[in-house]
């Protein structure tokens, strides 16, 4: 049985080693407080964000970062992508390092600052070989996975044994790996997705319809993967599960923590109110600023990212920026 170290015991966190569990793995949850821990050790459930789902009785968890790597056969990052970099350091000065094993990022975002995407950012501060980091992105919405509902999802790495080790680790019977070696392009993907999707939430906030929305996702989708493609990635990926995918599930769903984040800001909640109405981190704010940014020096054209960044830290308001995006001048698709 493979044992997996799972960093992070929030939402995402714990689906994930459900999911593990349910592959075959042993899972140690790393909690940030005790008394998740202790649920999670004791009733094998973590109220807080999995409600009254079960865990299997292979999962178990600690507040003690070095007692969870302990043995690890693998870590599985599953951290806010602006806090990642603050852990792994703090646990690298503690002198706590990430064994020489696979690691897997499952955290969607652009780090603000450093314009890094998460498996530079886990190079870089865990001191890890990027030669054993994989990603994972798809239309993962945890919600769902807790139900055991299927889906798919896409490991990538820079080799493909790496991603196949990887995508073994989840195999469980509710969840479907494909691999590729496109790690920046799905990352990409994963990531602004986000971004998308809180201009297609805002949108569904004013009361707009379906046309409205599938016009956002659309060009949306066109919009990751300008940007993708002229980073290097391969233009298939945004077509696929880490792509379109993760897009329109993300867009389309009110699980998702940026669509909801999207839909308080449409009816008229300013940014602290609508994060404190999700209630749960929406990674799509941070990284709609830092993908502005390296669109900006690419000279890439990313109009509904720019149009969330004017949202968000401008005060534009959000009718005048849907209405603009759609009204652009008379071009070529």
């Amino acid at each position: 049985m493979t044992r997996i170290a799972v960093l992070g015991a929030g939402s995402w966190g714990s689906t994930f080693s459900l999911l593990l569990a349910d592959a075959g793995c042993e899972v140690v949850l790393w909690a940030r407080r005790e008394e998740t821990a202790r649920a999670i050790r004791q009733a094998h459930r973590n109220p807080d964000y999995l409600g009254e789902t079960a865990l299997p009785d292979v999962v178990t968890a600690t507040t003690d970062v070095a007692a969870a790597l302990d043995g690890a056969e693998g870590v599985v990052l599953a951290l806010p992508a602006q806090s990642l970099r603050a852990n792994l350091t703090a646990w690298r000065d503690a002198g706590t390092l990430l064994p020489e094993v696979p690691v897997l990022s499952l955290a969607k975002g652009i780090e603000r600052g450093s314009d890094q995407r998460m498996s530079q950012v886990i190079a870089e501060a865990g001191a890890v070989d990027p030669a054993r980091i994989a990603v994972l992105s798809g239309p993962n919405l945890a919600g769902e996975i807790a139900r055991r509902q299927p889906c798919a999802s896409v490991v990538a790495a820079q080799h493909e044994d790496l991603a196949r080790t990887v995508a073994g680790w989840c195999a469980a019977p509710s969840f479907r790996s494909y691999t590729s070696t496109d790690v920046l392009g799905v990352e990409i993907a994963g990531a602004v997705k986000n971004v998308i999707a809180i201009a297609v939430g805002a949108a569904a906030g004013l009361g707009y319809g379906d046309n409205t929305r599938a016009s956002l996702v659309t060009r949306g989708l066109a919009e990751i993967t300008r940007l993708g493609v002229a980073l290097g990635g391969s233009a298939g990926t945004f077509a696929g599960l880490a792509g379109m995918g993760d897009l329109v599930a993300t867009c389309a769903s009110p699980l998702s923590r940026n669509h909801r984040l999207g839909h308080a800001l449409g009816r008229g909640l300013d940014l602290d109110a609508a994060v404190d109405e999700v209630g749960q981190t929406a990674e799509g704010v941070a990284t709609a600023r830092a993908v502005d940014e390296i669109a900006r020096r690419a000279g890439i054209d990313m109009p509904i990212t720019r149009g969330v960044v004017d949202v968000v830290d401008h005060g534009t308001p959000i009718e005048q920026v849907t209405t603009a995006l759609l009204a652009r001048s008379v071009r070529p698709e």
